[in-house]
């Protein structure tokens, strides 16, 4: 079976490149998304740019995360925001308090939906406090 790209560059939500250099990234073969040493680094970028769609864009509930991150230009963002909302159990329009059990829920149900796969929980929590260590 086929690695997903995303699980492949331990980029489980398809950041793509830019000229952002995050925390634990590392030059890969991919040219379009970037590559992370560990998988907990690549959640961790994810969390960052989540964290900065808070603070910055109000993008303070599932559907309005979903809808920055996945645009519908590019994907099926009504899928997208349901499949995130059903597995993290959080409903789409709730407001979020950017916490450590909705954010990783959120970012768990993401990698699903970008990877085809169950996220790697572990990873995921190493991600939320790698980024909380700034």
């Amino acid at each position: 079976m086929a690695i997903s790209r995303g699980l492949r560059n331990n980029n489980p939500l398809n950041i793509r490149k830019s000229q952002t250099q995050f925390v634990g990234e590392v030059d890969g073969q991919d040219t379009a998304f970037k590559t992370f040493k560990t998988m907990a680094y690549g959640y961790r970028a994810a969390f960052v740019i989540l964290r900065t769609y808070y603070k910055k864009y109000g993008c303070d509930t599932v559907g309005k995360i979903i809808k920055r991150w996945a645009p519908p230009t590019e994907n099926n963002t009504t899928n997208y925001i349901a499949t995130v909302s059903r597995r993290s159990n959080i409903p789409s329009g709730r407001k979020l308090s950017f916490s450590m059990g909705e954010m990783t829920a959120i970012v768990a149900a993401m990698s699903y939906v970008e990877n085809g796969e169950v996220a790697d929980t572990k990873a995921v929590v190493q991600g939320w406090d790698l980024m909380n260590k700034e």
